[in-house]
């Protein structure tokens, strides 16, 4: 039956999901403790592994379109998997961005205290962790949810960038290691963009209507 399947698919999703929040919250830990063992087997594991899941989970999906013939809610359901699927992968492309920035900056003075990134990081993971859970759940609700919260994340990466700007301008020396915690913190924000995209996606499936970023938080 074409739902045991699904809920198979459904289930290496998740798996796929948890993978890529232990390694965007790895990313940062790492950082922060400045181990570089950690920061390299999350791009030469974990991330390749990612890879793997991807390729896994579309290949299941195709095998579904060709032995069940899906149609209405099932074909719509296989393909946002897909989708979600494409999502996922970018996100863990994001966190290896992240790793090498960070391999670069713990070989060198800190800058400063990193404050803002640990708080980018920690809200982004929760997004990608409630977009999932929105659509497994098909919750719109929490989808709208998920999308009011980018506006955080968007206002935490305006904040660093005006700061590191302020390093820069005062200190020439400091360009180098600014711009790759402005680069950090920009591929967290690509992070919580397509967790909103997917939650984007759970609110045109249940109910229909088209919504963009920063305007998923009617009232209802």
């Amino acid at each position: 039956m074409i739902e045991n399947r699904l809920k198979e698919i459904k289930q290496k999703l998740i798996e796929f999901s948890l993978l890529t929040e232990k390694i965007i919250d790895g990313s940062i830990k790492f950082l922060l403790s400045k181990e570089s063992s950690g920061l390299k087997h999350i791009i030469e594991i974990d991330e390749p592994e990612t890879n793997e899941l991807e390729l896994e989970i579309e290949e299941m999906c195709i095998e579904a379109i060709a032995q069940f013939a899906p149609k209405a809610s099932h074909l719509r359901t296989i393909l946002m998997i897909l989708k979600i699927n494409n999502d996922l992968e970018r996100m863990g492309d994001h966190a290896v961005n992240i790793c090498e920035s960070a391999l670069f900056l713990i070989e060198r003075p800190d800058l400063k205290p990193l404050i803002d990134i640990p708080r980018m990081a920690d809200e982004a993971t929760k997004m990608l962790n409630d977009s999932i859970k929105a659509y497994i759940e098909q919750d719109p609700k929490m989808a709208k949810d998920v999308c009011r919260r980018d506006e955080n994340v968007d206002n935490l990466r305006n904040q660093i960038l005006r700061e590191l700007i302020t390093y820069m301008i005062n200190d020439p020396s400091t360009i180098e290691r600014a711009l790759h915690l402005l680069r950090i913190a920009q591929n967290l924000e690509r992070i919580a963009d397509l967790s909103t995209n997917v939650c984007e996606d759970v609110v045109f499936m249940v109910e229909g209507k088209i919504i963009k970023h920063h305007h998923g938080a009617d009232p209802d």
